[in-house]
């Protein structure tokens, strides 16, 4: 009887260790399946490579258009420098090739670098003395930026000043040259233009 006693407590370890064991294993298998449901079923680790990818290739393309682009402005301080014109033109089609290189990865980066290279673009053009590409890169400006405007450093509007440089908005009066937001030096040599053309 003693005997009996003494067994009956270890075959009920024995069963505690047993049951625990399968509910161990049942919880981590529990745990695991819950991970595998998590990860493969809902392709969230699928679509986070994508987009990773894809960020990649929009910095790898931006900073390919911004080595580009500063290539090109190397040209544009060299022409300021030495004054002349076939270097602005230079630097003109290099800002041209930047943006026809970078392809549809950037369309939607930082749109204002872009614009003030597309408006630098025009204006070397128009320095270089091609006013044909001056007037061709400042439309697709427009057209491409929407109408957005850019400004000097003295607060002159690039769209209003181009237009008026390149003759495609020539006020009727001298008043409405008067409100046109262009530089005082642009103003007061249209109206010496002006001047000159009537006299």
């Amino acid at each position: 009887m003693n005997q009996h006693k003494i067994c009956a407590p270890a075959r009920a370890n024995s069963a505690r260790r047993t049951l625990t064991r399968f509910g161990a294993i049942a919880l981590v298998g529990a745990a695991l399946s819950a991970c595998n449901v998590a990860m493969g079923g809902g392709g969230g680790t699928t679509e986070g490579i994508g987009y990773r990818q894809a960020r990649f290739a929009e910095m790898s393309a931006m900073k390919a258009w911004r080595d580009c682009r500063d290539q090109a402005l190397a040209l544009d301080r060299q022409a300021r420098d030495a004054g002349l014109p076939a270097r602005y033109l230079a630097s003109a089609k290099a800002l041209e090739a930047c943006e026809a290189n970078a392809g549809p990865e950037i369309a939607a980066l930082n749109p204002e670098e872009r614009m003030r290279a597309a408006a630098v673009a025009s204006l070397n053009y128009l320095k270089g003395g091609d006013l044909e590409r001056a007037r061709t890169g400042f439309e697709t400006f427009k057209r491409y930026f929407g109408g957005r405007d850019l400004h000097f450093v003295d607060g002159s509007s690039y769209n209003e000043t181009m237009d008026m440089l390149l003759g495609l908005s020539e006020p009727q009066s001298m008043g409405a040259l008067s409100v046109a937001n262009v530089s005082p030096a642009l103003k007061t040599e249209l109206r010496r233009v002006r001047y000159w053309e009537r006299h």
